[in-house]
């Protein structure tokens, strides 16, 4: 073979080689997130990692079921407050137990949102900033790192999702009646397939948030404010008081979570029964105490208020009474702190309003 023919033979393979018409093709089923591509029908278990600023870098724990034929994808976030057990154990649960290889579309486990608070036993802030990530987002890619981790989860799961879970439950000195909250209203994407979802979960009490402003979206935003801001159909799931982790609360979530893939089309099993709700609510509103101190509530449990009902009182660090806190309205306690440590500008306790229905 000539020494041209051989040059020109090198040249073709290497234009080839090159060439991205002729470049081995993509596999355009996978799922893609924070730059991992996971096959059809496969799990994996993956660490985002949120880059270090001043503060220290730190990572978010996900697990993606991706399943073998097209469908929704839900994601479901776990521990965006670090003392909030029994979402935490569900979502390891729900990795165990969903199949990708019987899923239609995704389910994305976030398993613990805020490790940082996590592993420092923190009840609802990162210790790291003092900051509440289910206050700071839509976050900041070059803020403190709540501010970090809120803007990785946005991006990397809530906009890839069709469907969002934000779910808690209640963390150290809180009591909490177990709900679930639906969005609706004007500016919320999907109320009804929402409401059908919440019902799926069998809790006794179901919450209608009507997003009416954005002001209602923007202010102290939450993750699922987030969701709704980014037009995903959303719930907020809330089972669990006093930071426990009783196998009931467990068990519940992942019943829910499983109902949800049957009402997504996720998945072929049949829905669990799950009995209606005791009670329907439009919308709550908090009781925030105006002093710092020891706080004395009359009785630290849900229960029905009647409007000027006492709910508690403040002492300050003398022992001397300096604020008397009452019903504003009649409504159902439906979550609060039971003391006795409070803040100025706490809620010890969020009402719901009663409805008839939706």
């Amino acid at each position: 073979m000539s020494m041209i023919r051989r040059l020109f033979l090198a040249a073709l393979a290497l234009l080839v080689a090159g060439s991205p018409a002729l470049a081995a093709p993509s596999d355009s089923s996978a799922f893609v997130i924070a730059g991992h591509s996971i096959a059809s029908g496969t799990r994996a278990d993956l660490r985002i990692a949120v880059p270090a600023g001043a503060d220290g870098e730190t990572f978010i724990p996900v697990t993606v079921l991706h399943g073998t034929k097209p469908g929704k994808v839900l994601a479901v976030v776990a521990g965006v407050h670090g003392f909030e057990f029994a979402s935490i154990l569900a979502a390891e649960r729900l990795a165990e137990r969903v199949d990708p290889a019987q899923l239609a579309g995704t389910l994305v486990l976030v398993r613990v949102a805020n490790i940082p608070g996590f592993e420092g036993r923190s009840p609802n802030v990162n210790p790291v900033d003092r900051k509440n990530l289910n206050r700071v987002f839509p976050g900041d890619p070059k803020g403190s790192q709540t501010q970090r981790i809120a803007d990785l989860i946005a991006r990397e799961v809530v906009a890839r999702s069709d469907f969002l879970m934000d779910v808690h439950s209640g963390d150290g000195a809180e009591f909490l009646d177990a709900f679930v909250g639906a969005y609706g209203g004007p500016l919320a994407t999907d109320f009804p397939l929402a409401l059908k979802v919440a019902r799926g979960f069998g809790f006794p009490n179901i919450v209608r948030y009507a997003m009416n402003t954005q002001a209602q979206i923007d202010s102290g935003r939450s993750l699922n404010r987030q969701g709704v801001a980014m037009g995903k159909p959303t719930i907020l799931v809330e089972i669990g008081q006093n930071g426990s982790r009783e196998e009931s609360h467990v068990a519940a979530i992942v019943a829910g979570v499983e109902n949800a893939l049957s009402i997504l089309g996720m998945c072929s099993v049949p829905m669990r029964d799950a009995a209606g709700p005791a009670r329907l609510f439009e919308g709550s509103l908090g009781v925030k105490a105006s002093h710092s101190g020891v706080y004395h509530p009359t009785l630290p449990a849900p229960r029905l208020l009647a409007k000027g009902e006492l709910i508690g009182i403040i002492r300050d660090y003398t022992g001397r009474e300096v604020e008397r806190l009452t019903s504003p309205v009649d409504g159902y306690a439906l979550y609060g702190i039971t003391g006795p440590p409070v803040e100025a500008g706490d809620d010890v306790v969020t009402i719901a309003i009663p409805a008839t229905g939706f």
